[in-house]
């Protein structure tokens, strides 16, 4: 399994989004963002993580940044947990090609239950497309404001 690095480049996605857009790397570059990886939609902790992102993403573009949230879950999954939780952000479909390549396809265990699942986690992303920071096993209570102070000093 590859496991990205501080320093590496992102490497190549093209996915789906709900900007109603097919995103790739080339519509970040020239600029930072956060780039996070969630289990699923409408999850208590994946619904707050969103909605902190949200209301944030002021405070990130200030800061000359964005945001875009992954999951495997379908598109029209996360036009409805958009419209629900009335979130800013992007949210974008992988099919599960990026999150492995990311390294953030994983193992997990849940009541003696062992199966694969994507873990938490997010990268900063600079303007030239390489990592600056990585958060894994991500816990949300304080996350977004932790991405926001690096993004800030950058």
């Amino acid at each position: 399994m590859t496991q990205i690095a501080v320093g590496d480049q992102l490497p190549a996605f093209e996915m789906a989004a709900t900007s109603g857009a097919t995103l790739t790397n080339g519509d970040f570059s020239g600029k930072a963002w956060a780039l996070y990886f969630y289990p699923r939609d409408d999850t208590p902790g994946c619904t707050k993580e969103a909605i902190g992102f949200t209301q944030e993403l002021a405070a990130f573009e200030a800061a000359g940044a964005t945001v875009l949230g992954v999951s495997k879950d379908t598109l029209a999954k996360h036009e409805k947990f958009v419209a629900k939780h009335d979130l800013g952000i992007a949210l974008a479909s992988d099919d599960g090609d990026f999150c492995e390549r990311m390294g953030v396809w994983v193992e997990k265990n849940m009541y003696g239950k062992t199966y694969f699942g994507i873990e938490r986690a997010t990268f900063l992303v600079g303007p030239d497309g390489s990592v600056l920071r990585i958060w894994r096993k991500v816990k949300v209570p304080g996350h977004v404001e932790e991405v926001l102070a690096a993004v800030q000093a950058i």
